[in-house]
């Protein structure tokens, strides 16, 4: 071994030992194992900082941002509205459910990309159930290593084995020959899942899970004695209301009838509107009601204005709302509203805020809310668009805001996008299908769709990249060319060549498996897969058994990048949001990449036999 080629291997081992103890930073040493290869003059700056214009790095950049834009619309808490209510209460039939669905898309078009897509749905739904991410985020991006196993063109490791077969005079494999592997890998990959994340539930006290502890709208209905008051009443065709205005219809004055928003139907969806006094009121309009006393107004209301009741998700009309939301704020010293009483504040028709409780010295006041004078320290419980809560940052003299309750992540500033945004996503998806652009110009191509449908803002972008991946994945790029450079890819191959020796063909290829498995720690699995498939079909032809079970082996061997969050960007993506430490993958990663092995093994020589 010259010294390069030790100092190469040095370098990987010590980037494994940093990633073991977690200090520094993941990122933080990627970055310190590029320099060190730069300033050794193992590879040139040109070479080091390579990874920056690596196509898949862009790929992964803009699915970040057609993420933010699916969730800024609510696309993608309408998925896992799907999936909570295909699953149930069962956390399993969640984790199943979630886990097909990022295999089925990614089996089509890039895993990265598809994990990417479901991270903000994964948290968007470990927050709703109260779980922690870290056990939804490792069965995600297992689900998208699992993916590249399903079709030919799944990843492209199985394309770069298909074409090294063409080059070696064999022909190629057909779209569906990984299925029947890839299918056996999955349905195990969903019965080890289901079992095995019960081993990373013992970090949630370490990690933490973000949305808990925080207080919901669920505890501020409760503490403001909001349970049973809040109604849905449609608009009847005959109903005097058609027509006027709210601030004609004086409806909280005669009626104690305080409309919070209005649900406008529209081709694709309702439309959330805020309670302006001069709002028009159409027929079928819903509206969003709170009455103080509903068992004394509630019915005088509804007979006179000819309206509809209508049933509701949960306690309150605020469950399942992404637009509307409840907030707390309280009087400080010096605010001009203290002293004057809810009706004088004019909070709807200034603000587009409306009222919903008051409380004092820790108490809720129910009686005569509307003609309290208010006093420095009382806490309001104002009710609107999580717009226009926002804004009430910007009264920091008069009011300030304590409680903004955890749904506010859920919130979907942009969801009249939706139609467009999904228009965007399916644009992207069929150009990955169908190869008429590379991946990454078909996802900038739908980053551009986003922002020109005002989908999201560049603000919004850029926040959403998770940056600290993005510098992982640069910083271990360069790894691949500095092995080859200093012969450490030969050495590796030489040694596995003396090893099998005239071992029988299922030894060979399980050798085979574990080097290309262990090659795929350092390296990109693409380049594992340019490294290894002339090593598999040349294994073959030594001992003179069909190519097939061989490239095969290489490519699912490529695929199963389970073992180290670095071996895969897939794995590297759903660190930070699952919280992960390099052992968790360790722990979970190994046993299943053993249970690939077998499948390789066994399965193989039967679905492509040796002679």
């Amino acid at each position: 071994m010259n010294p390069d080629t030790l100092l190469v291997f040095s370098l990987l081992a010590a980037c494994i030992v940093a990633f073991v103890m977690n200090k520094p930073r993941m990122d933080a040493v990627a970055i310190m194992a590029l320099l060190a290869l730069v300033l050794s003059g193992t590879l040139t700056t040109a070479e080091a900082l390579a990874g920056f214009s690596e196509p898949s790095v862009i790929l992964i950049a803009a699915f970040f941002v057609i993420g933010e834009a699916l969730v800024r619309t609510g696309i993608a808490y309408r998925v896992g509205d799907w999936l909570l209510t295909r699953a149930g209460s069962s956390e399993t039939r969640l984790l199943v459910l979630l886990m097909l669905a990022v295999a089925g898309l990614g089996s089509v078009m890039s895993s990265t990309g598809v994990v990417a897509l479901f991270i903000p749905v994964a948290l968007s739904i470990a927050r709703r159930i109260d779980v922690s991410p870290a056990r939804l985020m490792m069965p995600l991006a297992f689900a998208g290593l699992i993916s590249g196993m399903l079709t030919l063109v799944g990843t492209p490791p199985n394309m770069v084995v298909n074409s090294e077969l063409a080059r070696a005079g064999h022909a190629g494999f057909a779209f569906f020959d990984f299925t029947p592997a890839g299918l056996v890998v999955l349905i195990l990959g969903l019965g080890y899942m289901t079992l095995a994340r019960r081993w990373l539930s013992r970090g949630e006290a370490q990690h933490g899970n973000p949305g808990k502890g925080r207080r919901r709208l669920s505890d501020l209905a409760a503490e403001y004695a909001l349970t049973g008051r809040p109604r849905r009443l449609r608009i009847l065709p005959d109903s005097p209301l058609i027509g006027s205005t709210l601030g004609d219809m004086q409806l909280r004055k005669r009626y104690g009838a305080n409309v919070i928003a209005i649900e406008r139907e529209r081709q694709f969806g309702n439309d959330m509107l805020s309670t302006s006094a001069n709002r028009e009121l159409l027929d079928g309009d819903i509206l969003l009601v709170d009455f103080v006393h509903p068992e004394l107004d509630l019915d005088r209301f509804s007979g006179e204005m000819k309206l509809q009741t209508l049933s509701f998700k949960g306690k309150h009309f605020f469950e399942g709302s992404r637009e509307l939301g409840l907030a707390e704020v309280t009087l400080p010293p010096g605010s001009g509203m203290i002293g004057r009483s809810i009706l004088d504040l004019r909070m709807r028709s200034q603000r587009g805020i409306n009222v919903m409780g008051l409380r004092r010295d820790g108490r809720a006041i129910t009686s005569e809310v509307l003609q309290e004078k208010l006093r420095m320290g009382d806490t309001l419980l104002i009710a609107g668009t999580w717009k226009a809560i926002r804004l009430l940052h910007r009264e920091a003299k008069d009011f300030l805001v304590l409680t903004l309750p955890a749904e506010i992540d859920e919130a979907a500033p942009a969801a009249r996008r939706a139609p467009f945004a999904l228009f965007s996503l399916v644009v992207t998806v069929g150009l990955m299908i169908s190869g008429i652009v590379p991946n990454v110009i078909a996802a900038l191509i739908g980053c551009l769709l986003m922002g020109a449908f005002r989908c999201i803002d560049m603000d919004s972008a850029y926040r959403a990249i998770h940056w600290q991946s993005l510098i992982l994945i640069v910083g271990m790029l360069p790894f691949a060319l500095a092995l080859q450079k200093t012969g450490g890819i030969d050495l590796i191959v030489s040694s596995l060549l003396s090893v099998t020796g005239d071992a029988s063909p299922r030894r060979v290829m399980a050798a085979l498996f574990v080097l290309t498995a262990v090659t795929g720690l350092f390296i990109s699995n693409t380049a594992t897969a340019v490294l290894m498939a002339p090593i598999g079909i040349g294994l073959a032809q030594q001992i003179g058994v069909s190519p097939y079970p061989f490239a095969m082996t290489v490519a699912l061997a490529a695929s199963a990048a389970f073992m180290t969050p670095v071996s895969s960007p897939v794995n590297t993506l759903v660190v930070g949001p699952g919280r992960y430490r390099f052992t968790d993958f360790v722990r979970v990663g190994v046993p299943f990449t053993l249970i690939v092995l077998l499948v390789c093994i066994v399965l193989l020589p039967l679905l492509f036999p040796f002679n």
